[in-house]
């Protein structure tokens, strides 16, 4: 070999180095998941438990993938948008909402990006899939069945205070869930003995006239399947608390806080569920693909010493049905 052509050789050697570790670099570069959340601040279960699931999975935050989290913080739903379109210009390979509201505003935000939904209440009556077998486009994820599980969380609130005829039902005219919540009511109330009073709370952060309408009711329980921040939800604890009104929650938050009882998917369950489309979507699936899956599993979760302080005496096969009694 002559010395040019030795040169040329080394020369070619040399420049093809760097260019190949630079594309097992980028071979190697992590995927950046969005956290769109509504419901729940990272820091919450729920989100921790979607992040353990993927560590189990073999996705480590800041190793093979970023997770970047948005918290539309104290219900601001209107920040949602902004939140939104943010990780949208971080360019996600997927981005997880945990709740119908910020599933729309990650829909608006992007038409290509892969959206997980972690726990929608009805995403089929919400507009965001046409069907729940195959749902095309770019969403996929949980369904949480809450509407249609509203009568039978009625039939447990009067199976554990039979006394009751005219219960409260807290819920939000701009939620389409909500409106099929009460139908499904409306169908079971009147076999239960049962009169319903339709009150509305328009926010996750303030009852509104909530309370005082429920006064003039004169009801004698509650039906509440709004998710509100801590202050709102302690507000309308305190309130069932003093009027001694026996409820039922959608979130056993509310119990473990001193609400009666709540009947519900385990939400860091769904939560977790949702880390498993993820990692569908990494490995190549197109989410229109995925189908919706739903709960198989409701949880009752019931405080005891509530009851005692509502003097409500509750019966005993439905204690044994509990899944949780807090003492």
């Amino acid at each position: 070999m002559d010395r040019r052509a030795f040169i040329g050789t080394l020369t070619g050697g040399l420049l093809a180095t760097p260019l190949g570790a630079e594309g097992q670099q980028a071979a190697r570069a992590p995927s950046r998941i969005g956290v769109l959340l509504y419901l729940y601040p990272p820091e919450a279960d729920p989100p921790q438990a979607f992040l353990h699931r993927l560590r189990d999975l073999g996705y480590l935050d800041g190793q093979n993938v970023v997770v970047d989290w948005r918290y539309a913080a104290q219900g601001k739903e209107d920040r949602l948008p902004d939140l939104a379109a943010e990780l949208v210009r971080l360019r996600p390979a997927v981005i997880v909402a945990d709740a119908t509201r910020a599933v729309q505003a990650a829909l608006r935000a992007t038409s290509t990006i892969p959206i997980v939904m972690m726990g929608a209440a009805d995403p089929v009556g919400s507009g965001l899939l046409p069907n729940l077998a195959r749902p095309g486009g770019n969403v996929t994820g949980r369904s949480l069945l809450l509407a249609e599980m509203s009568g039978k969380r009625l039939q447990l609130l009067k199976e554990a205070a039979p006394k009751i005829s005219r219960v409260a039902v807290l819920w939000d005219p701009s939620s389409p869930f909500h409106r099929v919540m009460l139908k499904e009511i409306g169908t079971v109330a009147p076999s239960l003995g049962i009169h319903t009073v339709s009150i509305p709370v328009r926010s996750r952060n303030d009852l509104g006239d909530a309370l005082s309408e429920i006064k003039k009711a004169r009801v004698d329980a509650l039906f509440v399947s709004e998710t509100m921040t801590p202050a709102t939800r302690t507000q309308l604890l305190d309130f069932a608390a003093k009027s001694r009104l026996p409820a039922m929650f959608m979130n056993r938050d509310y119990v473990a806080a001193g609400g009666l009882m709540s009947y519900a998917p385990d939400f860091s369950e769904v939560f977790r569920h949702a880390a498993d489309y993820v990692d569908k979507i990494l490995k190549g699936a197109k989410p229109g693909d995925l189908p919706i899956e739903q709960p198989t599993r409701f949880e009752l979760v019931i405080n005891l010493n509530t009851a005692k302080a509502l003097g409500v005496t509750l019966p005993q096969s439905l204690l044994l049905r509990a899944d949780q009694v807090i003492e």
